[in-house]
């Protein structure tokens, strides 16, 4: 049987206590495996961060606080119902809440990267088995027993011989005496209830019911509206107005401008345009009428401009610099000059938007001696953190609360938005609620980066890969990962990095840089294979074996077992090698954020103008599963959303000013242009999760470009693929 240490270190003491009635409080650390220890040498327990709690109530429910952003990955549902599992309790008497910010209490309130789970997996089943513990060692107590010989089961003690049983609300009091002990035991993962099933998410009721969650729906009596007029094009700035016609307009309250530039910016607070005027009013048609009517003078300031014509942005970027060599094995350039074949190609993805189906918005209510911020922000302590810097208040006077997002996608990492919310109330002196339109975030920036790669395949007469190259670069910086696949497969290797300077701001994007790697990776690859006459996944699985039995280099960061076990599930369960009639298939697979997921394409032609995604299989190894539901919603999700963005998706700009700013522009995928059908499969390895988030969008783009291929005989280098003339529509 595994069991858990309950002490981690000093900062991650587990506590607990009784509280009012019969309940009892169970303190822990909701990332205790990773939490450092206390600085402080003089701290006294009683002063320990206590970071998250289970309180067990006296009706026989249990409320588990969920610290985390929850911006649709469902760790409100998923991270409560591992403390569930080892407490043994029925999913029906769980109550979850959402936490406040408190950097006192809590662990990375954030939301990115996958590592929810990941993170949490050990401290969370630590939580729930301590708990479980001291209502087993407290019916043992009661009924002089040893604690061995009893069972538990939906929040009952019972003890099988003599049919005795005892739920847990009445051992509440004698728990809270019960000592903590050194290590408590865990589940066996074939005993699990809870955990590998299909669970709701804990907010679905609400959600299809419109109760009132997301950060668009709060506001309090007072509160007046807000909006935002930002410059027109990247490099410009405000030069002036004349809001005569706007103020006399009905229900406007007041126009100014603000400046939220920060003398010390963190990584959270990318911001193009820091200078911004703002319309304040009763109701939002009121200030976007108003707007309209400004008169608006602006200024070039900055004429650094990298567009997205990114065909003509990169051109020459590889012989115009050195570039910064990440990886280099053997000597590549060598055997490449002495090559019997040379495979060479390049790919370019354009600007992305992150284009949340809920817009950005947030409250603030600014007094001189404290600030208040709600909204949907997946960096709740950053944003604190700026705007203590901004307001010139100590942060024990703002108070930030986080309600649900309606999508992320990584843009609500950058908390400017926030942050411009408390600088208009400040200025405005009351409560406002910011709202921006589907315009003024298109237009405002922190899009996915522009990029572009280069491979490069050396092949001898037997048509054995023995060199490759890949060069990197981006606007503004290089996607590579240097030591990931096909790092470690090949004796001579060598990846570079590039970038070239802009002054559009980006940042992370579903999957940061593998949502593009990924699909040029695994282009390319195809057509090595068909270039040495072989199989696309047994040339692969020949890769994968050199690095299980031979690997080059000690950097590489992947499991080529797990990550050859998914080429092989994806290839058994689409019956992959047996022909169907008008049915075109691509393969392709990815690693990222500690997850590895190999994906099948069937196409079927309609009639010479029309292709339908018929079916796509997807096979998934993230460790342990928690919640099927939720697990393959993801999955799910992230196909489709990888299928849009790489089909249609794409910013272009024109003297730094973007010609996409609604969807009339900004094509995301419709419901006729998704798979009829996509079939996931999880490895059962029994291993400890990862990330789930991300990693069903990264291989997307090289399934079905590999797919596309086999279909209309055209390979495709560019992404949004739709830019390729006569290329079929997707249809239902």
């Amino acid at each position: 049987m595994t069991h858990i240490k309950t002490h981690f270190n000093r900062r991650s003491f587990l506590k607990v206590s009784a509280v009012g009635g019969a309940g009892l409080m169970l303190q822990f650390s909701w990332l205790s495996g990773l939490a450092h220890s206390s600085s402080n040498a003089e701290a006294v327990e009683g002063l320990f961060n206590i970071n998250a709690f289970i309180r067990m109530n006296e009706d026989g429910t249990v409320t588990i606080m969920s610290p985390n952003p929850e911006i649709g990955q469902n760790v409100k549902t998923s991270m409560p119902l591992i403390v569930a599992e080892e407490l043994d309790v029925d999913w029906d008497q769980v109550q979850v809440k959402q936490a406040p910010l408190d950097t006192e209490k809590y662990t990375r309130q954030l939301a990115g990267g996958s590592q929810s789970i990941r993170q949490g997996w050990d401290s969370l089943r630590m939580a729930g088995a301590t708990a479980r513990y001291l209502m087993l060692a407290s019916a043992a107590k009661l009924w002089n027993m040893s604690p061995d010989e009893l069972v538990t089961d939906k929040g009952m003690v019972k003890h099988l011989p003599s049919g005795k049983s005892i739920a847990y609300k009445d051992l509440l009091q004698e728990a809270a005496t019960i000592e903590v002990p050194e290590e408590v035991p865990l589940k066996d993962p074939k005993d699990f209830k809870l955990i590998g099933t299909f669970v709701k998410n804990v907010d679905g009721k609400g959600i299809v019911t419109g109760k009132p969650l997301f950060g668009l729906d709060y506001m309090e009596k007072g509160t007046a509206i807000a909006m935002i007029v930002h410059p027109p094009a990247f490099g410009m700035q405000l030069d002036g107005f004349n809001a005569d016609k706007a103020k006399s307009m009905p229900g406007i309250k007041k126009i100014f401008t603000v400046n939220t530039a920060l003398d010390k910016p963190q990584w959270s607070d990318v911001n193009a345009f820091n200078e911004l005027l703002v319309v304040v009013g009763d109701s939002t048609w009121q200030v976007m009428k108003a707007k309209e009517a400004l008169e608006v003078r602006w200024k070039t300031v900055s004429t650094l401009e990298a567009t997205s014509a990114h065909l003509d942005s990169f051109s020459n970027v590889f012989d115009k610099s050195e570039g910064e060599v990440g990886r280099k094995d053997g000597d590549p350039d060598g055997v490449f000059a002495s090559a019997d074949k040379v495979v060479e190609r390049g790919y370019t993805g354009a600007f992305l938007a992150h284009n949340t189906m809920e817009p950005m918005n947030f409250f603030a209510d600014v007094s001189a001696d404290k600030a208040r911020l709600i909204g949907p922000i997946q960096t709740p302590e950053q944003l604190r953190q700026s705007a203590a810097m901004l307001l010139n208040m100590p942060e024990s006077k703002i108070f930030v609360d986080m309600t649900r997002m309606g999508g992320g996608f990584g843009r609500r990492l950058y908390g400017n938005f926030g942050l411009e919310a408390a600088a208009i109330s400040k200025a405005y002196g009351g409560p406002i609620k910011l709202i921006y339109t589907r315009e003024d975030d298109m237009t405002q920036g922190t899009y996915r980066p522009s990029y572009h790669i280069q491979y490069r395949a050396a092949l001898d007469k037997k048509g054995n890969l023995t060199a490759f190259e890949v060069k990197g670069s981006g606007i503004p910086s290089s996607p590579l990962f240097p030591d990931r696949f096909p790092a470690g497969t090949v004796e001579n290797y060598k990846a570079t990095h590039y970038g070239i300077d802009t002054n559009i701001s980006t940042g992370a994007w579903r999957a940061p840089r593998s949502n593009f790697v990924a699909g040029a990776e695994q282009s390319f690859l195809d057509e090595v294979a068909e270039a040495t006459g072989k199989d696309p996944i047994e040339f692969r699985l020949q890769l994968f074996d050199r690095a299980i039995k031979n690997p080059v280099g000690e950097r590489n960061d992947y499991d080529p077992e797990r990550y050859a076990g998914v080429l092989k599930l994806v290839r058994e369960k689409s019956n992959w090698g047996t022909k169907l009639p008008n049915v075109y298939r691509g393969v392709a697979a990815y690693y990222s954020h500690n997850s590895y997921v190999a994906q099948v394409f069937d196409l079927e032609k309609v009639d010479d103008a029309n292709i339908r995604i018929k079916k796509v299989w997807c096979a998934v190894d993230c460790g342990i599963v928690v919640n099927k539901e939720g697990a393959i919603n993801q999955i799910e999700g992230g196909i489709i959303d990888g299928i849009g963005h790489c089909m249609y998706s794409q910013l272009t700009f024109e003297k730094g000013a973007t010609q996409q700013q609604n969807f009339d522009g900004y094509h995301l995928i419709r419901n006729n242009e998704a798979p009829l059908e996509i079939a996931v499969f999880f490895v059962d390895n029994g291993m400890a999760p990862t990330g789930l988030g991300e990693p069903s969008l990264p291989p997307v783009a090289g399934a079905l470009a590999n797919a596309l291929y086999k279909a209309t005989g055209t390979r495709y280098y560019r992404q949004p693929y739709m830019v390729v003339p006569q290329q079929p529509k997707f249809v239902g």
